[in-house]
Formats: C-alpha cells, structure tokens, sequence
C-alpha cells in the first residue's frame, strides 16, 4: 500500500491487510457468504477468482468492501486525478476549489511565501485554468466547529441528567474530521465505538454541502453541472468524498431526480504542486487576484481570520464554548495543553472548586489511538473530549503534504508547517464570522435545527467483514 496513506491505514496487524504485491480480487457481483465457514465450492470459485485477472472495481465498491482498507489505489487515482480534474474543465464545468488551510501552509513553505499570498495566487492560476471560484474551507470549518460545539452541549448536559438509556454513549464526544480514524472505527471496531463518534460533517464535506445545496441554487446553477473539488493534506479525503453519505437526490428542471456529489474530486496538495509543475508556471512570480468572498474567511482589509488548532480547533473550540455556556468561565488566551505520553498525545482540562469538570484531549497518531480505544471498550475513558487524528502531528503531517526538501528532515519541515499555519491569521471566534451568521440566516435558520442536521451532519456505518478477508492467507 502507498505510504500516501494515513499511518493507520498501513499497519500490517490488521486482519483486512492487503500486501503491496496483492491485487483486490473482489467481484463486481459480490461474493458473499452467510457464515464463517466456507464450503468446498466456494473455496474452488475464490481461488478460480484469485488465479484470474483482476476486477476492476469502482472506489464505492472499495469503500462498502472490508477486504481491505484502501487497496484500490489505482480506481481512486483515474476518478480523482489531475486529469479528471482539467478534463472537467475543458468540457465547459462550472469548477470550483475550494482550499483547505493545512494545504495552503503546505504549498506557502514551500515557496517560501505566506498562506496569504498562496491563497491569492493559487486563486490566480486556477481561474487562468478556467475555474469558477476558489473558496477555503476555514469558512466552512467554523461552520462545523459550530455544530459540534452544539452537539458537545447537548451530549454533556444528557450525561448528566442519567435519564436515559443512550447516555451511556453520549461522551466522551470524538472529533470525526479525519477519514483515516472513521475507515479504521467502520471496519475494525464496529458499533461500540461508533455512538461516541460526532455525527458533524468534516470541513472538506460541509463546504462540499454549502456549494451543491446553497451556492448553486443562489448562483442558478444546476448542482450536477458543478464540478467541485476540494484540495486537502489527506490521500484519505479522496475516499470519505466518495462515501454513499454524501451523495443525494436533487429535482432537476425537465427531469424527476438527479444524483449530486458534494465533493466530486478531492487533490492533495502534492498534486497540486504536480499540476503547478506540469504547467511550467514560476508560482512565486505570479500576480494575486483578489479573493472570492463568498465562502473564504477573510476581513475588510484582506486577512485570513480563523481558529487555533492545526488539525481544525476542535478540542480548543469546544473546550471554550463548554467552560463558557455551562461553567460561565470565559478563557482568554491559548489553552494550557499538558503533553500525557509524547507530544501527540496532550490534554486540557477544566476545574471548578476542585473538581475537574471538563477533560479534553488531542490523540494523534495510531499508537495513541489505540490506548484510547482499549479504554473506551472496557467502559474507563475519562475524558469529555477526544481530538483523534490518524497521522502523529495530526493534518500538518498529512500523507498528501508537499515532502520535504533533500536534506531537510520531517520534523523541521512540520515546525515549519506549523509556523506558517498561523502566519498572519487573525484568530476569531467561528461564532462571530459573518460569513457563517448568514449561512444560518439565509439557509440553515439555527445550530442544531433540523435543516442543520440535514446538510450538516451524517451517520457511520459498521462494516461487515466479506467473504474476501477470510481468504487472504490462502
């Protein structure tokens, strides 16, 4: 498997592990089997499969599949590539970008140039390519910081009135921004972990709900001739834009329903350095176009405004707005994270007259991850909040990230990333921007209405495991 991939999509002890040197012997027409044991038939028609050539399968397939983890690397590259992406181009799409702020510290280290002057110049090449609009996913991230902190709310106050039988699963609440952590939670640990996981969109698939069910519609474009394409630090956003989830049914003029995706292609910030590349542009020298306003965070005299956090904010978000609403403790200031077991795993937490009232924690990397699960399936995690990411060092350390230069080492390289993150970024609270307030206002009418949770939250599945895992030690 590609080391493109979320370190936890790569560890060799899981039991749905493909080897570099398998290929996915999946059928198209499903082979399945209603129990654990295979008759001699079936094991006659798997190893005739085996011995054949591979089927091609579609990245969905992949997806509702337990035979492996992302395997089909190669279906995923033909439908969300840099050839897809000009080819939709140049067939007269509407395309539109939209730009995620770890992508954007990515490319600006380097050029060696701000975020700031990455966003303006990359809004420049991609409209010299053809695209409609580039917006930046910050926007739609303070949008879901939002609906989490809502969610949070509403999970710590059933927990403590202990009158219902679902508050056993109300907290610790778990951050679901990363797609490694949700493929992992889906097809390893099943449903007793999946309760605790938010039921929040990720900023990659709310902006990807703003554009197809709100933009269009105030822009009178029809959703299916949209093609958007979100650029991301993660290999793995490729697959959660993919997810049955996130596909819907629109009325369509002159038809009954037409399917929509929220996101149709999503491009790492390695291939869009590649296309940067391919085009033969001297990136540093281009001009900066003015940014498109519609869905970016940006204020009245051209700066980037966002949250603290390089993975999203979520833990520091709502850790703020839980001391505040129910403690009425306003905290001012970066939050004092105290490093547990390494530096990827660190938590905050909240005392009122000595009693600690709210844990938070931030879980990167799968051998933290791990230590948390265990404890979550014995029924002894302690905290309110965990922040899980897949990747040590979180987004920044993405698997779709720029790689560092000859000689320079992967820790340097995340110093810098994490510098130029925040480099001229206000910090504000995602309650306060404007952009949001009118999103509310003009379509999702309040946090945690019944619209909001239509657009802006969605529900995780277990995986059950396939007949194709019980033949992989053949």
């Amino acid at each position: 498997m590609s080391e493109k991939f979320s370190a936890t999509l790569r560890i060799g002890d899981l039991s749905d592990f493909i080897a570099p040197s398998q290929a996915c012997i999946v059928s198209l027409k499903g082979l399945k089997a209603n129990s654990t044991k295979l008759d001699k038939a079936e094991v006659a028609i798997a190893k005739k499969q085996v011995q054949s050539e591979p089927v091609k399968i579609s990245l969905k397939d992949c997806l509702a599949c337990s035979g492996c983890v992302t395997s089909a690397e190669t279906v995923m590259l033909e439908k969300q590539s840099l050839d897809e992406f000009l080819s939709n181009i140049n067939e007269g799409k509407t395309v539109i970008v939209s730009l995620s702020p770890q992508s954007r510290a990515s490319l600006a280290v380097h050029f060696g140039i701000s975020p700031l002057q990455v966003l303006r110049k990359l809004t420049t090449f991609f409209k010299s390519l053809g695209v409609k609009a580039i917006f930046d996913t910050s926007c739609s991230r303070d949008l879901t910081l939002i609906e989490s902190c809502n969610e949070f709310i509403t999970r710590y106050r059933l927990r403590q009135s202990m009158d219902n039988e679902g508050s056993k699963f109300s907290l610790p609440m778990i951050a679901s921004a990363c797609p490694g952590w949700i493929c992992y939670a889906e097809k390893q640990l099943g449903s007793f972990v999946l309760p605790y996981i938010s039921p929040v969109k990720s900023p990659q698939q709310t902006i990807g709900a703003i554009v197809k069910h709100h933009v269009c519609q105030n822009l009178g474009l029809r959703p299916e001739d949209v093609y958007h394409v979100t650029v991301m630090p993660c290999y793995d956003k490729k697959l959660e834009a993919s997810r049955d989830d996130f596909v819907s049914e629109v009325e369509s003029e002159g038809e009954n329903c037409v399917k929509i995706t929220e996101v149709d292609s999503v491009l790492t910030s390695g291939e869009v350095l590649e296309l940067i590349q391919l085009k033969a542009v001297d990136f540093k020298a281009l001009e900066e176009s003015p940014l498109d306003r519609l869905l970016t965070n940006v204020n009245e005299e051209g700066y980037l405004y966002g949250v603290r956090g390089s993975s999203g904010g979520y833990a520091e978000t709502i850790f703020r707005h839980a001391a505040k609403m129910l403690f009425g403790r306003e905290i001012d200031g970066p939050l004092n994270f105290r490093h547990i077991r390494n530096s990827d795993f660190q938590e905050v937490t909240l005392e009122v007259e000595g009693i600690t009232v709210l844990r938070f924690a931030l879980c990167y990397g799968f051998r933290n991850l791990q230590n948390i699960v265990r404890k979550l399936k014995v029924g002894k995690c302690d905290y309110h909040f965990l922040e899980i990411m897949a990747c040590p060092s979180g987004c920044l350390n993405g698997g779709g990230q720029i790689k560092p230069k000859l000689g320079e080492s992967p820790k340097a390289l995340i110093q810098l990333l994490e510098t130029a993150y925040m480099e001229n970024v206000f910090v504000a609270e995602p309650f306060e921007n404007p952009v949001v307030k009118g999103l509310y206002d003009e379509w999702l009418d309040h946090p945690g209405s019944e619209k909001a949770k239509r657009y802006m939250h969605t529900e995780y599945h277990p995986v059950v495991k396939s007949i194709t895992s019980q033949l992989h030690n053949w």
